[in-house]
């Protein structure tokens, strides 16, 4: 009996001291990351059942980390392995980006309960998910490279191909429609026995399980409640209904003074498409109501003036922008990113 209390013990214990991991940086945003309000007014052209709060420009990049940091992952196992990828790095960029923009946030409406309540959710289980990972792959994991020796498993390459294709799978589409599942399958299929494939396979395949079905809760969750819009309305100048025609997913709603008012895709589909029209000349009045637009892209430079926040991403040997601009000042953004020494990564809508 005294050693099932024990260990009882034990285990509130390391249950406490996560709770407190996990509840820490949350904490610590809402106590320390405030800033200023009273931002510029701004009078919107577009009615009012077309506006999307400004403030979620710069709460759509938490979501976007987590995209991004996947794709490091994804980087950095295509060559080596998992325990020399920067689990705990990647956490603190999440807290330490979700500071900076909490605070600019604060001029620019602030940051509405849901939303909030939402980041603080997929940061906690990134955080989670992330140290478990850690956990494992720096120990038994790292084991398993060094008995394996420096030539890679058949399951080291499958599992690498996975995370890529996951990686980018999640530029457009939520990840819970991903198919764990499937990946745990092709794992299993692979005709090997060797020490390194066999613990891959376990390993990956409690992860990817324990993920299929966190991922059918969440996708009931979503249709209970309903997904998000998937498109959004703009306004934009310097063309004419012909030459808007020749978009794919861009319907001309209406004419304006400023311009036309245009429906467009959200998510990635939109960064592909401003990027497009900004290259024809067209010029972008406003966006969803709004006049301030964040977007990331990639340089060489370690820091940047004009960036809100700046990182290093693993595997690439690059640096991360985030960078905030007007609307009406992105087309010419996204014109001149080759002169700036910058490489467009993703522009955050609302």
């Amino acid at each position: 009996m005294r050693f099932l209390l024990r260990w009882i013990g034990r285990l509130l214990l390391v249950v406490a001291l996560l709770a407190v991991v996990l509840v820490a940086p949350v904490i610590y945003v809402e106590t320390s990351c405030r800033g200023e309000g009273g931002g510029e007014a701004y009078a919107s052209l577009l009615p009012s059942e077309h506006h999307r709060a400004e403030s979620r420009t710069f709460m759509t990049y938490p979501e976007w980390h987590i995209v991004h940091s996947y794709d490091d992952y994804a980087k950095v196992i295509s060559t080596g392995d998992p325990h020399e990828f920067g689990y705990l790095r990647s956490i603190g960029q999440f807290w330490s980006s979700l500071c900076q923009l909490s605070e600019k946030s604060s001029a620019h409406g602030g940051i509405d309960g849901s939303t909030k309540q939402m980041v603080y959710v997929i940061g906690s289980s990134f955080t989670l998910e992330l140290m478990l990972k850690a956990a494992y792959e720096e120990t038994i994991g790292r084991v398993a490279t060094m008995l394996r020796g420096s030539q890679r498993a058949e399951t080291d390459d499958l599992s690498a191909e996975q995370a890529a294709a996951y990686a980018r799978f999640l530029q457009q589409i939520p990840w819970y429609k991903w198919d764990f599942r499937e990946d745990a399958q092709a794992l299993e299929a692979l005709q090997v026995q060797g020490l390194r494939d066999r613990e891959r396979k376990t390993a990956l395949g409690l992860e990817y399980g324990a993920k299929a079905a966190y991922a059918d809760v969440i996708a009931a969750a979503v249709a209970e409640v309903g997904a998000d819009e998937l498109t959004l309305r703009m306004v934009v100048r310097g063309t004419d209904p012909i030459d808007l025609a020749s978009y794919d997913e861009v319907q001309l709603v209406g004419r304006h003074s400023d311009g036309f008012v245009i429906e467009t895709p959200r998510y990635r589909a939109l960064t592909t498409l401003l990027s497009e029209m900004a290259a024809d000349g067209i010029d972008f009045v406003e966006i969803a109501g709004n006049d301030d637009i964040l977007f990331t892209a990639i340089s060489a430079e370690a820091a940047r003036l004009d960036a809100l926040y700046s990182f290093a991403r693993q595997g690439y040997g690059d640096y991360r922008h985030l960078i905030l601009v007007k609307v009406a000042d992105l087309a010419d953004r996204l014109r001149g990113m080759q002169e700036d020494g910058l490489e467009l990564e993703h522009i955050h809508d609302y």
